[in-house]
Formats: structure tokens, C-alpha cells, sequence
């Protein structure tokens, strides 16, 4: 398996091969992702790979796209709009302090031919490895996606009954 980290330019002619990952991760359950939230994805990558901060893994086997991951430092003030609202809703101000200038993992997928191997937490690792601290978030409903991140040391700052969860990985 080989693992690249690449700034917003050098991920842009790679748009089909994360697109490809995406359509892969995504589709099935619980996320149920259909065409055009894989086109909607390759509109936000081309957006968000403009960001003070871009950064991406990519990992391949054997020439094969398997998995990637995305991130950027969280600006001041914290967002609004995408799933920021949901996060302040949850957590309150406490984002400004918590969550922003902390590197925000947007995406992080693996295709399923590649799951089971350890790649997701690789990619996490390389994508945070040189951050102070580091968030995501997912739904409710991924409970597998839930537990991934449990036992990788993630901490859970949202209840058991939030709309979202968000994690947080701080040294």
C-alpha cells in the first residue's frame, strides 16, 4: 500500500481517482450516497483544495486508488453553513476554543476492497501526524465509523443523543 500527502494543487488531477473512493465508500450503507453526491464531492474538493492549509493523503495498491482523506486548519470565526451549524448547535462556543486553528479532517474514506487492513488509521495518522490537535465528525448512524474512532484514542465531545458526532484527538 503507498501513501501520498499532497497539498490542494497536487490533489486536483487526482479529482477522479478520490471520486472513484468516494462512490466506493459511500454508496452502501449507512450512507446510501448516490451519483450526484459524488458529483456534489468533486465540486467541494475543487473548492476546498483552495484552503489556507489544504491538505490530502492518497493511498494506492498497486497503482489502484483505495483510500484518501482531506483536511484544513479550521478558520476564525468558526464556519457556518455544510455541517458547522449542526456543530455549533452541539457544542456551543465552545468551538472557538476547542475546534478552531485545530486541523479538520473533512473526508476520510476507504474503498471496501481495502478495508480491514488498517488503512483508515494510516491515513488518519499522516493526515494529523504533525497537528497540535485534530477534529471530525460523522453521523449518529455509523456506528462502525463510531467505534473506529473510539478505539483509535479519539474523544467524543458531542452526547449520545447529538444530531452529529464530533471527535477530537489533541497530544
Amino acid at each position: 500500500m503507498n501513501l501520498e500527502r499532497l497539498t490542494g494543487q497536487e490533489i486536483l488531477p487526482r479529482t477522479s481517482h478520490l471520486v472513484k473512493i468516494y462512490r466506493a465508500a459511500f454508496g452502501g450503507p449507512p450512507w446510501h450516497e448516490d451519483e450526484r453526491a459524488a458529483d456534489a464531492f468533486a465540486e467541494r474538493l475543487t473548492a476546498d483544495a483552495q484552503r489556507p492549509g489544504f491538505v490530502a493523503v492518497l493511498a494506492s495498491d498497486n497503482g489502484e486508488p483505495a483510500g484518501f482523506g482531506t483536511a484544513w486548519r479550521t478558520p476564525r470565526p468558526f464556519p457556518t453553513g455544510r455541517a458547522y451549524d449542526l456543530v455549533r448547535a452541539e457544542l456551543g462556543d465552545a468551538v472557538e476554543t476547542r475546534l478552531v486553528g485545530a486541523l479538520e479532517v473533512d473526508e476520510l474514506a476507504v474503498s471496501p476492497h481495502a478495508r480491514g487492513q488498517g488503512l483508515a488509521g494510516r491515513i488518519l495518522d499522516l493526515l494529523c501526524g504533525r497537528a497540535d490537535s485534530c477534529w471530525l465528525l460523522t453521523a449518529p448512524q455509523a456506528a462502525d465509523a463510531i467505534r473506529f474512532y473510539e478505539r483509535l484514542g479519539w474523544r467524543r465531545l458531542t452526547g449520545p443523543r447529538a444530531n452529529i458526532v464530533v471527535f477530537l484527538r489533541s497530544p
